[in-house]
């Protein structure tokens, strides 16, 4: 058989692979986070799994179910008792939309007293209601998508911690590079990864606690829910917290407790929104030193493309961009001066 009818039925045999790719990723593209959640957790895991199961002999599918528990534990029991909390809150404005209305005026009135533009005005205000009521559907259709997506990192990673070993021998066979460029591309990814799943997270527990004692100290009512609303916010880039504490320090205002307001604003402004630097110059350095820059454009990326799992990923894909371009010329730069 001739040189160019090989390469013709090569190519045919590519297409057909990347066309079936394409089609299954389009189907299970719901559950993509599920494997990027499972992936997170084998990569945060599979040190003390080895060490546990190869070292210490312990029962592999025992040890995979214990760190499954220990994901529940850490990480969903969390994250449930958190969004009871905020939900129930949600839920006694539905109820009783009067107070949230009162509180919406007077920040819109202080506005207007400072710019002199109705920015707030009660049509929009009744808009934004609406919205929100809205809203509510399509949380309830993210929360139901949320819990296949956890189901599926529970049923992925099983099987990685399990099947690890093997795993980990048999991807190098299939990724066409220098067993160099192999070892940096797993290293990258590994302390990317760690970098985001341990670090951003982190950085927004820290925020979040620095603003509740922030809106405890100046009186400022659900302090604790405020708080928690405001370390979730930290995860978005640019904007961050001063969403949620900026208008608490506008309503000080318009409700005539100046003292108070000034005392919020100086404080979230040193110490709220300047507490993730300290902490990324200190022990976030140790974990994965991730630029700023590649944070935040990670971020963008991510969370349109992978939702929840986006802060984690994000980043990782901006990371991937710069290192592919390295081990390009690594690869094939070196071979076109030779």
């Amino acid at each position: 058989m001739s040189v160019f009818h090989n390469q013709i039925r090569q190519i045919f045999f590519l297409i057909l692979v990347t066309a079936l790719a394409i089609l299954l990723f389009q189907q299970l593209y719901v559950f993509f986070p599920g494997f990027l959640g499972a992936l997170t957790l084998y990569i945060l895991g599979r040190h003390w799994y080895k060490f546990l199961t190869l070292r210490k002999s312990w029962n592999k599918s025992l040890t995979a179910l214990l760190f499954m528990t220990a994901f529940m534990i850490c990480i969903v029991t969390p994250i449930y008792f958190s969004a009871q909390l905020l939900f129930s809150k949600i839920q006694k404005f539905i109820q009783d939309p009067a107070q949230i209305n009162h509180a919406l005026e007077a920040v819109s009135a202080q506005i207007k007293d400072w710019t002199g533009k109705d920015i707030l005005s009660k049509s929009t205000i009744s808009d934004l209601q609406k919205k929100a009521t809205g809203l509510i559907p399509m949380v309830l259709n993210s929360s139901a998508t949320l819990l296949g997506n956890l189901i599926m990192i529970l049923f992925l990673s099983f099987f990685m911690f399990v099947n690890g070993v093997e795993i980990e021998k048999i991807i190098p066979r299939y990724i066409p590079l220098r067993k160099e460029n192999i070892d940096l591309l797993s290293h990258e990814t590994t302390m990317m990864v760690k970098a985001n799943a341990l670090g951003i997270p982190l950085v927004s527990i820290i925020q979040g606690a620095c603003a509740v004692i922030g809106y405890w100290i100046f009186g400022v009512k659900d302090f604790v829910l405020l708080g928690f609303v405001t370390g979730l916010f930290s995860f978005f880039p640019i904007v961050g917290t001063a969403v949620i504490w900026l208008p608490v320090v506008i309503f000080l205002f318009s409700s005539g407790e100046n003292g108070q307001a000034i005392g919020l604003a100086i404080y979230s402004l040193v110490i709220t929104g300047n507490v993730d630097y300290l902490a990324r110059i200190t022990f976030l350095k140790k974990i994965g030193d991730v630029h700023p820059v590649t944070t935040i454009l990670g971020l963008i990326v991510g969370l349109k493309l992978f939702g929840f799992w986006g802060f984690i990923f994000g980043p990782l894909l901006i990371s991937y961009f710069m290192l592919l371009i390295k081990i390009y010329i690594s690869e094939f730069g070196q071979a076109k001066h030779s």
